[in-house]
């Protein structure tokens, strides 16, 4: 149990910035280029917002796939999707 918990700590620690988490948000919709996630994160640079993807996809949460002129990232980490689902469900629904 407490290698467990360790492995959840680190993925918590990852998700914890809001921009990491607005990303994964958004990814868990679909695929997206790195100007389309930029139009849909208000007040993030381009360099900032790719610092935020290279850290996801480091951690092997996100992979990428480049076609033509554009790189688009989505979720690889199925473990992700189910807690970006929990969040949006507790967090995000309209009163």
């Amino acid at each position: 149990m407490e290698m467990k918990a360790k492995e959840v700590a680190s993925i918590l620690k990852i998700i914890a910035n809001a921009n990491r988490l607005m990303i994964l948000c958004i990814l868990e919709e679909g695929e997206y280029s790195v100007g389309e996630l930029g139009e849909k994160i208000n007040g993030i640079t381009l360099s900032a917002l790719s610092q935020h993807l290279s850290a996801l996809r480091l951690a092997g949460f996100i992979e990428s796939n480049k076609k033509g002129l554009n790189v688009y990232y989505r979720i690889s980490d199925q473990r992700i999707i189910e807690v970006i689902k929990v969040l949006k469900v507790m967090y995000c629904q309209e009163d």
